[in-house]
């Protein structure tokens, strides 16, 4: 006889957020940013209808005029619902994603390479950019570290925690790898939408086009980021080393390569390159982005714990059947491969 499980209340704010777990992070980072922007946007930084500037430190306004509120949205958004969907089990699924440093030494090397390399190539194709072309002095070469340091504690860890930590492996499941990243990419880009109203996006010399430029870069790169997520075994960090990776090579490296180029030119490169290298993972991979089943191939039935909400843990810390009736499931496999308890679960749950 199988032990009763615990049942989870139906009713009250928490089981509405396990319910819909991704429908409350997207709602929360969006109106979290979005409150916190609204002081920049209002200000001469952007449209300038509050006799208030923001100060530039260390040259940029975007500290504290952009920082504050991408630190309170996607992150924050993230933990909030974690914790009160899954408890301390969920967050700690959350953090031990984004410590997983042990990827191979390969990967470093490979995100860091291809990204400079990518976009370079991707710039040859702009008309006269070959000929133009020189090489960063070595005082920007020097730079590239730290500011890669910078936008990676910055940027990186403000976003990734939430779109791809604690969102994408929801989307991937309930969608599929494809489908899950290109939702994921389209509402990731319009996070940012807010932001064309300031400096940030060129305000006020900004077409209309560069917005909807930007947005529609976000899905193949996001696509990119997808495959390193699933090959590398969910590692947050490898994805935050490419965002950091992309920001950092337009901000310091491509303009001094490309100075006859503008930040209008940096949108087509972003779009050209991140679209090719994602056709070609696509066709590589057939579509599933290293999105691999568990258990796919070996005659291994598995099932989703807590299928019945959006939360959970992702595709590896799946449940594995003790057996092919499908009678008992046991606990979860935790991101080690360590099991928790023997006690055993009702597959029918």
């Amino acid at each position: 006889m199988l032990p009763a499980t615990i049942v989870p209340a139906t009713t009250g704010p928490r089981a509405f957020v396990r319910r819909h777990a991704l429908v409350t992070f997207f709602v929360l980072a969006y109106g979290l940013s979005w409150l916190a922007w609204l002081p920049y946007v209002l200000s001469e930084n952007g449209l300038g209808l509050v006799a208030v500037r923001f100060p530039e430190l260390l040259g940029s306004d975007q500290f504290l005029g952009v920082l504050p509120g991408a630190y309170l949205g996607p992150v924050t958004a993230a933990f909030i619902v974690t914790a009160a969907a899954e408890g301390r089990i969920g967050l700690r699924h959350w953090a031990s994603r984004l410590t997983r440093w042990r990827v191979g030494w390969r990967w470093y090397v490979g995100i860091l390479t291809a990204v400079p390399v990518a976009v370079t190539l991707a710039t040859f194709a702009a008309p006269g950019a070959a000929s133009q072309a020189r090489m960063p002095s070595a005082v920007v070469l020097l730079g590239y570290l730290p500011m890669l340091l910078v936008q990676f504690l910055t940027t990186a860890v403000a976003e990734e925690p939430g779109w791809r930590d604690f969102a994408l492996p929801r989307l991937q499941r309930r969608y599929g790898a494809v489908v899950g990243t290109v939702v994921l990419g389209v509402w990731w880009g319009v996070w940012h939408l807010p932001l064309y109203l300031t400096l940030w996006g060129g305000f006020p010399d900004v077409t209309w086009w560069q917005p909807i430029e930007f947005v529609a870069a976000c899905v193949p790169l996001s696509i990119v980021m997808t495959w390193v997520f699933n090959r590398t075994g969910e590692s947050v960090p490898m994805v935050m080393l490419l965002h950091a990776s992309v920001n950092s090579v337009f901000s310091l490296v491509w303009p001094q390569m490309f100075p006859q180029l503008t930040a209008r030119d940096s949108g087509h490169v972003v779009l050209l390159s991140a679209t090719v290298v994602a056709l070609v993972l696509l066709g590589a991979t057939r579509g599933r982005l290293g999105l691999d089943g568990v258990g796919a191939g070996s005659g291994e039935r598995t099932v989703r714990w807590s299928a019945r909400y959006d939360g959970g843990p992702g595709p590896a810390d799946v449940c594995r059947m003790a057996d092919q009736n499908g009678s008992r499931v046991r606990r979860p496999t935790d991101v080690n491969g360590k099991r928790g308890t023997d006690r055993l679960w009702n597959a029918t749950n």
